[in-house]
């Protein structure tokens, strides 16, 4: 990078929208590449801008709109919020705002490659004894040949041609992305071909994402919202079945008290521990809860676990709907699913 702009000149830039090139022009960068990308975005990231898209992956005759950087915390401008408060500020369906293609983890775990040096019978049983469907041919890491995958190898017997690694290849328009590129403008690429290469910060490959990655990554998202959404019903239709008005208004002590409905629709998913937890600090809760609990009517149920397996559910619930970029952990999952089956063999 040649020219480092005033902060003035980049705050100028606030609230509008222009082409890349003029970006590329402020900072004296005639070529883009992984190195001034990364020292353009810094520089923006400090006078508090950023570029949406991303100027980094769009074409350079492309606009982009220069926004204020927002950092997105769980505090709000008084500070942190309490539990309750913070519990009802997340949202029910909560998804996340952005995806970056090198969120996949296969786009950073690195990918096998062979040199144009190798043979075909070589190449291919890497690919069947590591159960690869793409092998990109490469020198170094930087400059791509082209890629085998078993289509190309079945193109070429189809074509009677010579079986060598140079004619078993897939050479033109081979799909390779930045990893700061969005995922959801690589999706068709990865549809189409059904693999995209990634090329990491440094411009060489650091991963590769295919169809299944993204199904996976999807899967993991989204997964975890379908059972705490069937938590979430099923813990209605017990309680909303075996509690009257004034037991539900009881805990809706963040409302006030004309708007205390009494619905279980209402609840947020804390009050469903208001309601069944016997060791709470305010014993007029506590109290009410153990009625709760014989309401239930569920003697085969040992409420002490039932209650823990509960509040653990609730924690995982809110990392949910903050949307934790990274996955839920499997241990994670496998308590939502056991308390789900759970639920399901008490609630008629």
């Amino acid at each position: 990078m040649t020219t480092r702009p005033t902060e003035q000149q980049l705050l100028a830039l606030k609230g509008t929208t222009v082409p890349v090139q003029r970006i590329l022009d402020l900072f004296g960068v005639r070529v883009r590449n992984h190195q001034t990308v990364h020292e353009i975005s810094q520089v923006l990231a400090d006078a508090g801008l950023a570029t949406l898209p991303d100027f980094g992956v769009c074409g350079s005759r492309e606009e982009v709109d220069v926004v204020a950087l927002v950092s997105v915390s769980g505090k709000s401008e008084g500070g942190i919020m309490d539990g309750e408060a913070e519990e009802e500020a997340l949202p029910s369906h909560a998804l996340p705002q952005r995806i970056l293609l090198g969120d996949l983890p296969s786009a950073r775990r690195g990918v096998r490659c062979v040199g144009p040096g190798h043979t075909l019978a070589q190449t291919t049983y890497l690919m069947r004894t590591r159960g690869l469907a793409q092998v990109p041919v490469t020198t170094g890491m930087a400059a791509i040949h082209g890629v085998v995958t078993w289509r190309s190898v079945a193109k070429m017997y189809e074509l009677g041609k010579v079986h060598t690694l140079d004619n078993a290849m897939e050479k033109d328009a081979v799909p390779v992305a930045d990893a700061r590129q969005e995922l959801f403008i690589s999706l068709p690429t990865v549809k189409e071909h059904g693999y995209v290469l990634v090329r990491g910060d440094d411009g060489c490959l650091s991963g590769i994402v295919t169809t299944a990655d993204v199904t996976d990554r999807f899967e993991g998202a989204a997964r975890p919202f379908f059972i705490v959404g069937e938590i979430e019903s099923l813990l209605r239709r017990c309680l909303g079945a075996a509690l009257d008005r004034d037991a539900i208004k009881a805990v809706q002590t963040n409302k006030k008290p004309e708007h205390r409905s009494g619905l279980v629709s209402d609840l947020m998913f804390g009050d469903y521990l208001k309601l069944l937890d016997g060791d709470q600090a305010k014993q007029a809760m506590a109290a009410q809860a153990d009625q709760n609990w014989a309401a239930l009517n569920w003697a085969a149920m040992d409420r002490t676990q039932f209650v823990g397996h509960l509040k653990r559910v609730k924690d995982i619930r809110n990392r949910i709907a903050h949307f934790d970029e990274k996955p839920l952990p499997g241990q994670q999952v496998r308590e939502l699913t056991t308390f789900a089956k759970l639920l399901r063999d008490f609630v008629s």
